[in-house]
């Protein structure tokens, strides 16, 4: 992704897709499912300012996050769905 870097504390997030199934091996439409809420990280911002110091993002290109429902904004970049949200809607780094 070499086309979009977003500003300040915003982080671009690609939505990671669990495929969801029962206990008997029934396969869960994706209409009656809850989107996940797990993602990699494709571009950050340069940071945000607060008293008139940077303050870089503690999350990077690559890192796989958990992030909070319904902060996000979703866009669409060369036909592919993304996910905009700002650093602080970001739960933790999944190791």
């Amino acid at each position: 992704m070499d086309t979009f870097k977003p500003l300040q504390d915003r982080v671009l997030i690609q939505r990671i897709n669990v495929e969801q199934k029962t206990k008997g091996g029934i396969f869960i439409p994706d209409s009656a499912q809850e989107k996940p809420l797990e993602g990699e990280v494709i571009a950050v911002g340069s940071g945000r300012y607060s008293d008139g110091k940077k303050i870089c993002l503690e999350v990077k290109v690559g890192d796989r996050v958990l992030f909070t429902k319904y902060s996000e904004i979703e866009v669409t970049l060369k036909n592919k769905k993304y996910l905009l949200l700002k650093e602080d809607d970001i739960l933790g780094i999944v190791e």
